[in-house]
Protein backbone atom coordinates (compact mmCIF):
# COMPACT_ATOMS: atom_id res chain seq x y z
CA UNK A 1 0.00 0.00 0.00
CA UNK A 2 1.50 3.39 -1.09
CA UNK A 3 2.34 5.22 1.88
CA UNK A 4 1.65 9.10 2.67
CA UNK A 5 4.64 10.49 0.85
CA UNK A 6 3.47 8.98 -2.39
CA UNK A 7 0.11 10.36 -2.10
CA UNK A 8 1.37 14.07 -1.18
CA UNK A 9 3.35 13.46 -4.56
CA UNK A 10 0.36 12.76 -6.15
CA UNK A 11 -1.06 15.98 -5.00
CA UNK A 12 1.65 17.74 -5.75
CA UNK A 13 1.30 16.85 -9.46
CA UNK A 14 -2.15 17.21 -9.43
CA UNK A 15 -2.13 20.78 -8.57
CA UNK A 16 0.78 21.31 -11.25
CA UNK A 17 -1.16 19.97 -14.25
CA UNK A 18 -4.71 20.42 -13.14
CA UNK A 19 -5.60 23.59 -10.59
CA UNK A 20 -7.37 26.48 -12.48
CA UNK A 21 -8.45 24.52 -15.27
CA UNK A 22 -11.79 22.98 -15.93
CA UNK A 23 -11.86 18.90 -15.74
CA UNK A 24 -13.34 16.63 -17.79
CA UNK A 25 -14.27 13.80 -15.27
CA UNK A 26 -15.67 10.66 -16.56
CA UNK A 27 -15.92 7.06 -15.39
CA UNK A 28 -14.93 4.44 -18.40
CA UNK A 29 -15.42 1.92 -15.98
CA UNK A 30 -19.14 2.60 -14.76
CA UNK A 31 -18.42 2.28 -11.06
CA UNK A 32 -17.78 6.18 -10.30
CA UNK A 33 -20.37 7.32 -13.66
CA UNK A 34 -22.77 9.49 -10.78
CA UNK A 35 -19.88 11.12 -8.70
CA UNK A 36 -18.01 11.69 -11.83
CA UNK A 37 -21.27 13.56 -13.40
CA UNK A 38 -21.23 15.90 -10.69
CA UNK A 39 -17.77 17.63 -10.79
CA UNK A 40 -17.23 16.79 -14.96
CA UNK A 41 -16.69 20.67 -16.36
CA UNK A 42 -15.88 22.04 -13.02
CA UNK A 43 -13.00 23.96 -12.51
CA UNK A 44 -10.14 22.48 -10.10
CA UNK A 45 -9.21 24.33 -7.25
CA UNK A 46 -6.45 22.36 -5.39
CA UNK A 47 -5.28 19.05 -4.53
CA UNK A 48 -4.01 18.09 -1.33
CA UNK A 49 -3.35 14.46 0.78
CA UNK A 50 -3.89 13.85 4.11
CA UNK A 51 -2.34 10.63 5.67
CA UNK A 52 -2.73 8.34 2.92
CA UNK A 53 -5.83 9.88 1.42
CA UNK A 54 -6.02 12.28 -2.12
CA UNK A 55 -8.30 14.85 -2.01
CA UNK A 56 -9.36 16.81 -5.41
CA UNK A 57 -11.17 19.97 -4.41
CA UNK A 58 -13.78 21.47 -7.28
CA UNK A 59 -14.87 25.48 -7.56
CA UNK A 60 -18.19 23.60 -6.79
CA UNK A 61 -17.36 22.57 -3.16
CA UNK A 62 -17.46 19.64 -4.07
CA UNK A 63 -14.34 17.30 -3.17
CA UNK A 64 -12.91 14.27 -5.13
CA UNK A 65 -11.81 11.66 -1.96
CA UNK A 66 -9.39 8.59 -3.33
CA UNK A 67 -7.62 5.86 -0.90
CA UNK A 68 -5.64 3.79 -3.04
CA UNK A 69 -5.49 1.25 -0.81
CA UNK A 70 -3.32 -2.04 -2.28
CA UNK A 71 -3.97 -1.93 -5.68
CA UNK A 72 -5.35 1.63 -6.67
CA UNK A 73 -2.58 3.60 -9.12
CA UNK A 74 -2.69 6.75 -11.16
CA UNK A 75 -1.43 6.83 -14.47
CA UNK A 76 -0.26 9.91 -16.23
CA UNK A 77 -0.42 10.96 -19.78
CA UNK A 78 -0.02 13.87 -21.97
CA UNK A 79 -2.76 14.50 -24.19
CA UNK A 80 -4.39 13.13 -26.35
CA UNK A 81 -5.20 10.29 -24.30
CA UNK A 82 -5.84 7.26 -26.28
CA UNK A 83 -9.07 4.75 -25.10
CA UNK A 84 -8.92 3.66 -21.65
CA UNK A 85 -7.26 0.57 -21.06
CA UNK A 86 -8.44 -1.79 -18.13
CA UNK A 87 -11.31 -1.31 -15.47
CA UNK A 88 -10.23 2.73 -15.50
CA UNK A 89 -12.11 3.98 -12.24
CA UNK A 90 -11.91 8.18 -13.34
CA UNK A 91 -10.56 9.64 -16.23
CA UNK A 92 -9.79 13.02 -15.64
CA UNK A 93 -8.62 15.56 -18.40
CA UNK A 94 -7.18 19.32 -18.33
CA UNK A 95 -5.78 21.89 -20.47
CA UNK A 96 -2.57 19.63 -21.27
CA UNK A 97 -2.52 16.23 -19.38
CA UNK A 98 -4.53 13.43 -18.10
CA UNK A 99 -4.80 10.71 -15.50
CA UNK A 100 -6.76 7.33 -15.64
CA UNK A 101 -7.01 5.97 -11.85
CA UNK A 102 -7.03 2.40 -11.49
CA UNK A 103 -8.44 -0.27 -8.83
CA UNK A 104 -8.74 2.22 -5.69
CA UNK A 105 -10.35 1.25 -2.63
CA UNK A 106 -12.23 4.54 -2.75
CA UNK A 107 -13.30 7.06 -5.30
CA UNK A 108 -16.53 9.14 -4.16
CA UNK A 109 -17.60 12.90 -3.97
CA UNK A 110 -18.07 14.45 -0.77
CA UNK A 111 -19.08 17.57 0.66
CA UNK A 112 -16.31 19.21 2.30
CA UNK A 113 -18.50 18.98 5.75
CA UNK A 114 -18.30 15.46 5.42
CA UNK A 115 -14.28 15.84 4.77
CA UNK A 116 -14.87 16.52 8.64
CA UNK A 117 -15.49 12.74 9.35
CA UNK A 118 -12.40 11.90 8.07
CA UNK A 119 -10.23 14.20 9.22
CA UNK A 120 -11.31 13.83 13.02
CA UNK A 121 -10.46 9.22 12.23
CA UNK A 122 -7.07 10.52 11.27
CA UNK A 123 -4.07 11.27 13.64
CA UNK A 124 -1.55 13.96 12.55
CA UNK A 125 0.45 14.15 8.83
CA UNK A 126 4.19 14.39 9.18
CA UNK A 127 3.82 15.74 5.66
CA UNK A 128 1.25 18.75 7.04
CA UNK A 129 2.21 21.85 8.00
CA UNK A 130 0.74 22.88 11.79
CA UNK A 131 0.76 19.11 12.79
CA UNK A 132 0.84 18.81 16.62
CA UNK A 133 2.67 15.54 17.44
CA UNK A 134 1.21 16.10 21.00
CA UNK A 135 -2.37 14.33 19.50
CA UNK A 136 -0.22 11.08 18.64
CA UNK A 137 2.24 10.98 21.99
CA UNK A 138 -1.16 11.61 23.94
CA UNK A 139 -2.55 7.98 22.47
CA UNK A 140 0.75 6.57 22.20
CA UNK A 141 1.02 7.01 25.86
CA UNK A 142 -2.11 6.24 26.73
CA UNK A 143 -1.64 2.44 25.25
CA UNK A 144 -0.81 -0.66 25.89
CA UNK A 145 -0.06 -1.96 22.84
CA UNK A 146 3.20 -2.08 21.01
CA UNK A 147 4.55 0.40 19.63
CA UNK A 148 5.10 -0.94 16.48
CA UNK A 149 1.38 -1.48 16.07
CA UNK A 150 0.45 2.32 17.45
CA UNK A 151 2.67 3.27 14.39
CA UNK A 152 0.84 1.71 11.88
CA UNK A 153 -2.74 3.10 13.69
CA UNK A 154 -3.71 6.01 10.71
CA UNK A 155 -5.61 7.38 14.08
CA UNK A 156 -2.20 7.61 16.14
CA UNK A 157 -0.38 9.10 12.71
CA UNK A 158 -1.23 9.78 9.57
CA UNK A 159 0.51 8.38 6.39
CA UNK A 160 2.80 5.85 7.93
CA UNK A 161 3.21 2.29 6.32
CA UNK A 162 5.15 -0.48 7.40
CA UNK A 163 8.23 0.45 5.70
CA UNK A 164 8.35 3.77 7.98
CA UNK A 165 7.36 1.84 10.57
CA UNK A 166 10.02 -0.40 10.59
CA UNK A 167 12.47 2.04 9.63
CA UNK A 168 12.09 4.58 11.93
CA UNK A 169 11.93 1.93 14.96
CA UNK A 170 15.07 0.96 13.93
CA UNK A 171 16.84 4.43 13.52
CA UNK A 172 15.46 4.87 16.95
CA UNK A 173 16.69 1.50 18.81
CA UNK A 174 13.02 0.69 20.02
CA UNK A 175 11.89 -2.65 19.87
CA UNK A 176 8.37 -2.82 17.96
CA UNK A 177 7.22 -4.90 21.20
CA UNK A 178 7.38 -1.75 23.37
CA UNK A 179 3.70 -0.97 24.91
CA UNK A 180 3.15 2.56 23.65
CA UNK A 181 2.77 3.80 27.50
CA UNK A 182 6.72 3.00 28.47
CA UNK A 183 7.50 5.88 24.89
CA UNK A 184 8.72 9.20 26.88
CA UNK A 185 7.84 12.71 25.57
CA UNK A 186 11.63 13.12 24.44
CA UNK A 187 11.89 9.76 22.59
CA UNK A 188 8.53 10.54 20.74
CA UNK A 189 9.71 14.27 19.82
CA UNK A 190 12.48 12.97 18.44
CA UNK A 191 10.81 10.27 16.35
CA UNK A 192 8.58 12.76 14.95
CA UNK A 193 10.95 15.33 13.74
CA UNK A 194 13.08 12.04 12.04
CA UNK A 195 9.95 10.79 10.61
CA UNK A 196 9.20 14.69 9.00
CA UNK A 197 12.49 14.78 7.94
CA UNK A 198 12.28 11.28 6.03
CA UNK A 199 9.04 11.51 4.67
CA UNK A 200 9.45 14.78 2.94
CA UNK A 201 12.43 13.13 1.97
CA UNK A 202 10.00 10.52 0.28
CA UNK A 203 8.58 13.11 -1.52
CA UNK A 204 11.10 15.48 -2.84
CA UNK A 205 12.59 11.53 -4.47
CA UNK A 206 10.00 10.08 -5.12
CA UNK A 207 11.01 6.74 -2.86
CA UNK A 208 12.09 5.93 0.70
CA UNK A 209 15.36 6.65 1.75
CA UNK A 210 15.64 5.57 5.34
CA UNK A 211 19.88 4.61 5.57
CA UNK A 212 22.04 7.10 7.03
CA UNK A 213 24.96 7.87 4.91
CA UNK A 214 27.82 6.29 7.46
CA UNK A 215 25.81 2.83 7.06
CA UNK A 216 25.79 3.42 3.31
CA UNK A 217 28.26 0.88 2.15
CA UNK A 218 26.26 0.32 -1.39
CA UNK A 219 25.03 -3.02 -1.30
CA UNK A 220 22.98 -4.11 -4.16
CA UNK A 221 19.54 -6.56 -4.11
CA UNK A 222 17.49 -8.68 -6.25
CA UNK A 223 15.16 -6.56 -8.19
CA UNK A 224 12.06 -5.52 -5.55
CA UNK A 225 13.97 -5.28 -2.31
CA UNK A 226 14.41 -2.19 -0.73
CA UNK A 227 17.62 -0.71 0.31
CA UNK A 228 16.85 -0.14 4.32
CA UNK A 229 18.02 -1.15 7.88
CA UNK A 230 15.52 -3.88 8.38
CA UNK A 231 12.35 -3.57 6.12
CA UNK A 232 12.25 -6.77 4.13
CA UNK A 233 15.60 -8.00 5.01
CA UNK A 234 14.72 -10.98 7.19
CA UNK A 235 17.72 -13.08 7.60
CA UNK A 236 20.46 -10.57 6.56
CA UNK A 237 22.88 -9.18 8.83
CA UNK A 238 21.98 -6.02 10.69
CA UNK A 239 23.98 -2.79 8.88
CA UNK A 240 25.44 -2.04 12.48
CA UNK A 241 25.73 -5.00 14.38
CA UNK A 242 25.38 -7.76 12.13
CA UNK A 243 23.03 -9.87 13.64
CA UNK A 244 20.01 -11.46 11.72
CA UNK A 245 17.07 -9.40 10.86
CA UNK A 246 14.49 -11.00 12.59
CA UNK A 247 10.65 -11.36 11.22
CA UNK A 248 7.51 -12.23 12.30
CA UNK A 249 3.47 -11.25 12.17
CA UNK A 250 1.79 -8.30 14.40
CA UNK A 251 -1.47 -7.38 14.03
CA UNK A 252 -1.80 -9.20 10.63
CA UNK A 253 1.49 -7.17 9.01
CA UNK A 254 4.71 -8.54 8.62
CA UNK A 255 7.34 -7.03 11.02
CA UNK A 256 11.14 -6.71 10.76
CA UNK A 257 13.72 -5.51 13.37
CA UNK A 258 17.07 -6.19 14.79
CA UNK A 259 16.93 -8.16 18.03
CA UNK A 260 20.33 -6.94 19.21
CA UNK A 261 19.99 -2.74 17.80
CA UNK A 262 16.28 -2.97 19.27
CA UNK A 263 16.63 -5.61 22.36
CA UNK A 264 12.96 -5.83 23.79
Amino acid sequence: MPEGHTLHRLARLHQRRFARSEIRVSSPQGKFAEGAALVDGRTFVKAEAWGKHLLHHYDSGLVVHIHLGLYGKFTEVALPMGPPVGQVRMRMVGADFGTDLRGPTACEVLQKAELKTIADRLGPDPLRRGEDPDRAWVRLHRSRRPIGALLMDQSVVAGIGNVYRAELLFRHNLSPMLPGELISREVWDDMWTDLVALMKVGVRRGKIITIRPEDDHGETYAKGRPRSYVYRRAGLPCRICSTPIAHSVLEGRNLFWCPTCQPG
